[in-house]
C-alpha cells in the first residue's frame, strides 16, 4: 500500500511538473508572439533602408585605390562650396538694412547695396567653380562606383539645375528671375527704393521760377540760376551711379524729365499760355491773334533765356558724369514736354492763317524773335537729341520766309489791282491809300526794315538769285508810284468834278503829309513832295472856286444902294436873293455833308476858307439888309441861319465820323436850325 501511495505522488508530483512546464511555455509563446508581432514592422524598416546601408558600405567594397582618392576630391569640392554658401549667408544678413529707407542715410545705404553687388558678383563668379568641383567629384564616385546609384542620380540633377542657372547669359526677364533667385529680390527692392528716393529729392526741391508778373517780363534780364541745392545734386549724382551700374539709368530718366518738365510747365502757368493752342480754324485773319504775337515773342524769349537755360545747366549739373549724350538727350525729352514744341506750333499756325499785308508784318515779328534767339537756340537745341526741335524751327523759319516774301512781291500786283475798283463816294482817302502809305513807311522803318531785308535775301539766295542792296526800297518806291496812278484813274472816274477836285485835294495832301519826313519821302526826292503839295493847292483853289466860292454871288448888293423904290421893292428884291441863298446853301450842304477830310489839318483849313468866303459877306448882308425883312411874318422863309449857327454848320463840314454834328446828328442843318435858333431879333442880334 505503500509503494503503491508513493507511486502516484510521483504521478501527481509529474503532472504538476508537467503542467507547470505547460503554462511556461505558453507564456514564453505568448510573450515570443507579441515580439513578433512587434518586429514585422521593423524587419519593414530595415528592409527600406538597406540600399541606403548598402551605399553606405558600397565603399568597404570599393577597390582601395579609389577609397584612397576619393578624400582629396571631396576636400577641394566642399572648400569652394562652402565659401559660396557663407557669401550667400551675408547677402541675408544684408536684408535689414537694405529694406530701411535710404532717406535715413543715404551714404550708408548706397555702401551697404555696393557690398551687396559685390557679393552677388563674388557668387556669379565662383558658384560655376564650385559646381564643376562637385560635377567632378560625383562623376569620380559614379566611375568607380563608389556610391549608389541612386544617390548619384539625385546629385546629378542637383547640379543640373545649378549649372543651368549659373550658366544663364539671358536678358530682359530671364536674368531679372535669374537675380532674384540668387539674392530672393532683395537688389531690385533696394534700387526700386532708390529710384523713389531719386523721385522724392527731385519733387521736394523742385520750385516754379516765381514772377511777379506776365508784364514784367522783360525786366528778368538775368538767367535763372540752379534750381537744386548742391548738396541734393550730389546725392542724385550717387544714386544714379548706382542706378546706372544696375542698368535702371533709364527709368531715372524718365523720374528726371518728368518731375522737371512738370516743374517748368507750372512757372508757365502764370503766363496764361492757352492761345498756345489756337488752331488756323479759330480765327478769321491774323488780325485776330495780332495782340498774341507780341506776347508769343516775350514769352519764348522768357521760356528760352530762364527756364530752358536753367533746365539746360541743371542737366548738366545732374547727368554730368555720365557723359553729353545722356544728358543732352535728358534736356530734349524736357524741352519738348514742357511746351518748346507748343511755342514753335503757334508759330506754324501764324503762317497757315490767310494771306494778308498786316500778316507779312506778323511773320517778320516772328522772324525776329527767333532770330533773336539764334544763338540760344543753336546751344541749348543744337544735339542730336534735339532733332525734332530743329527740325520743326527750321520748318517754321522757312514757312515765314517764304510767306513773307510771297506776300512782299506780290503787293505792288495787288495795288495795281484795285485800279478797277470805284473811288470812294465821300472823296475821302481810300483805305488802300492810307494802309499803303503807312505800311510802306512801317517797311522802311527802323522796326522792319533789316528784318525784311534779311528775309528777302534768304528767300533770294535759295533761289540762287541776287538781291541788290537798295531794291526793297525800289520795290517799296515802285508801291508808292503805283498809288499815283491809282489816284489818276479814281479821279476820272468822277462823274462829278467838283468831287474829284475834293478827292484829289484830299490824297495829294495825305501822301504829301504821311511821306515827308520819312525815308520813302527821302528817296523820293523833295520835288516829288512839292509836286503833291502843289497838286493840293491847285485842286483845294479849283474846289473852292467851283462849289462854295459861288454861294457869295448870290447877296449881290446891286440895285440896293441906288434903289430909289421904296422899302417894299428892296425888301421883295432882298427876301429873292436871300431865299437863292438859302437854296443854293442847302443843296451844296446835302451834296457835301458826306464828303469826308480825314486830315484834321487840312479839313480845319478848308472849312476856314469856307467860312472866310462865305461867312463875312453873309454876315455884312445881313448887318445892311437883314431889318428890311426881319419885321415880316414870313421872315424865316429868307432868314434860315444866323450868322453864328452858318458858320457853325460849315467849320463842322468834313468830319470823318458819322456823329459828326454832335446833337444835331443826322437832321439836315436846315430844319434843324429853324426848330432851334430864334430868327426874329434885331439886325444887331443876328451879329
Amino acid at each position: 500500500m505503500m509503494a503503491e501511495s508513493t507511486g502516484v505522488d510521483r504521478g501527481i508530483q509529474s503532472l504538476i511538473a508537467a503542467r507547470k512546464s505547460l503554462k511556461l511555455s505558453l507564456e514564453k509563446s505568448k510573450a515570443i508572439g507579441l515580439a513578433l508581432g512587434k518586429t514585422g514592422p521593423r524587419f519593414d524598416e530595415i528592409e527600406q533602408r538597406l540600399p541606403l546601408l548598402e551605399a553606405a558600405v558600397r565603399p568597404i567594397r570599393a577597390d582601395g585605390e579609389a577609397l584612397k582618392d576619393v578624400g582629396g576630391n571631396i576636400n577641394r569640392a566642399v572648400g569652394p562650396a562652402a565659401a559660396v554658401l557663407k557669401v550667400f549667408d551675408a547677402v541675408h544678413g544684408l536684408e535689414k538694412s537694405l529694406l530701411s529707407d535710404p532717406k535715413n542715410d543715404l551714404s550708408s545705404y548706397l555702401s551697404v547695396l555696393k557690398r551687396l553687388e559685390e557679393a552677388l558678383k563674388f557668387l556669379g563668379e565662383n558658384c560655376g567653380l564650385a559646381i564643376q568641383w562637385l560635377e567632378d567629384i560625383v562623376e569620380y564616385l559614379d566611375d568607380h562606383h563608389v556610391a549608389d546609384e541612386k544617390y548619384l542620380s539625385n546629385l546629378k540633377k542637383s547640379l543640373r539645375g545649378l549649372s543651368e542657372f549659373h550658366n544663364d547669359r539671358g536678358g530682359g526677364e530671364e536674368k531679372e528671375r535669374s537675380q532674384l533667385r540668387l539674392d530672393g529680390g532683395l537688389r531690385n527692392a533696394a534700387l526700386d527704393k532708390l529710384e523713389n528716393e531719386f523721385r522724392r529729392l527731385l519733387k521736394d526741391n523742385s520750385v516754379p521760377l516765381p514772377m511777379a508778373s506776365p508784364s514784367s517780363l522783360g525786366d528778368q534780364a538775368c538767367i535763372a540760376p540752379s534750381q537744386l541745392p548742391v548738396t541734393v545734386i550730389h546725392k542724385l549724382q550717387a544714386i544714379l551711379g548706382r542706378l546706372r551700374a544696375n542698368n535702371r539709368l533709364d527709368k531715372c530718366i524718365s523720374i528726371y524729365v518728368e518731375v522737371r518738365s512738370l516743374n517748368v510747365r507750372a512757372s508757365l502757368q502764370a503766363l496764361d499760355l492757352d492761345y498756345l493752342d489756337i488752331s488756323v480754324s479759330e480765327f478769321n485773319d491774323v488780325q485776330s491773334i495780332e495782340g498774341y504775337i507780341a506776347q508769343w515773342g516775350n514769352h519764348l524769349e522768357f521760356a528760352v533765356k530762364h527756364l530752358f537755360e536753367a533746365e539746360f545747366k541743371l542737366c548738366n549739373d545732374v547727368f554730368e558724369r555720365l557723359g553729353l549724350n545722356v544728358w543732352m538727350d535728358c534736356f530734349s525729352k524736357i524741352a519738348a514736354q514742357a511746351g518748346m514744341l507748343a511755342f514753335l506750333q503757334f508759330g506754324k499756325t501764324v503762317t497757315d492763317s490767310k494771306k494778308d499785308p498786316i500778316k507779312l508784318l506778323k511773320l517778320l515779328d516772328i522772324f525776329t524773335s527767333l532770330n533773336k534767339l539764334r544763338a540760344d537756340f543753336n546751344r541749348l537745341f543744337g544735339g542730336a537729341a534735339c532733332i525734332e526741335i530743329q527740325n520743326f524751327t527750321r520748318d517754321l523759319i522757312k514757312r515765314i520766309i517764304d510767306g513773307a516774301a510771297e506776300i512782299f512781291w506780290e503787293l505792288l500786283v495787288q495795288v495795281e489791282i484795285q485800279k478797277q475798283t470805284p473811288p470812294p463816294s465821300d472823296g475821302g482817302v481810300p483805305r488802300l491809300v492810307s494802309f499803303v502809305t503807312d505800311y510802306c513807311n512801317k517797311l522802311i522803318g527802323d522796326k522792319y526794315k533789316s528784318t525784311l531785308t534779311q528775309v528777302l535775301l534768304i528767300h533770294k539766295s535759295w533761289r540762287s538769285e541776287r538781291f541788290q542792296d537798295n531794291q526793297l526800297m525800289v520795290e517799296v518806291l515802285r508801291i508808292i508810284k503805283a498809288i499815283e496812278q491809282n489816284l489818276d484813274v479814281w479821279m476820272k472816274a468822277y462823274p462829278d468834278q467838283t468831287l474829284a477836285h475834293f478827292f484829289g485835294m484830299n490824297n495829294h495832301w495825305h501822301l504829301y503829309k504821311n511821306l515827308k519826313g520819312t525815308n520813302i519821302g527821302d528817296h523820293l526826292g523833295d520835288s516829288w513832295l512839292k509836286e503833291h503839295d502843289q497838286y493840293k493847292e491847285y485842286y483845294a483853289t479849283v474846289f473852292l472856286r467851283d462849289s462854295w466860292g459861288k454861294l457869295p454871288s448870290h447877296l449881290s448888293r446891286e440895285g440896293l444902294i441906288l434903289f430909289s423904290g421904296g422899302h417894299a421893292t428892296a425888301r421883295d428884291l432882298v427876301k429873292k436873293r436871300l431865299k437863292a441863298f438859302n437854296d443854293a446853301f442847302d443843296e451844296m450842304y446835302k451834296k457835301q455833308a458826306s464828303w469826308v477830310l480825314p486830315e484834321k489839318d487840312l479839313r480845319d483849313r478848308v472849312c476856314q476858307q469856307i467860312v472866310q468866303a462865305i461867312v463875312p459877306v453873309y454876315r455884312s448882308y445881313m448887318q445892311n439888309y437883314g431889318p428890311l425883312v426881319e419885321k415880316d411874318a414870313s421872315s424865316s422863309k429868307y432868314v434860315r441861319y444866323t450868322v453864328v449857327a452858318l458858320e457853325k454848320i460849315l467849320s463842322s463840314l468834313y468830319m470823318p465820323k458819322p456823329m459828326r454834328y454832335g446833337s444835331f446828328k443826322g437832321t439836315p442843318p436846315s430844319e434843324k436850325f429853324k426848330n432851334d435858333v430864334d430868327l426874329r431879333r434885331t439886325t444887331s442880334a443876328v451879329v
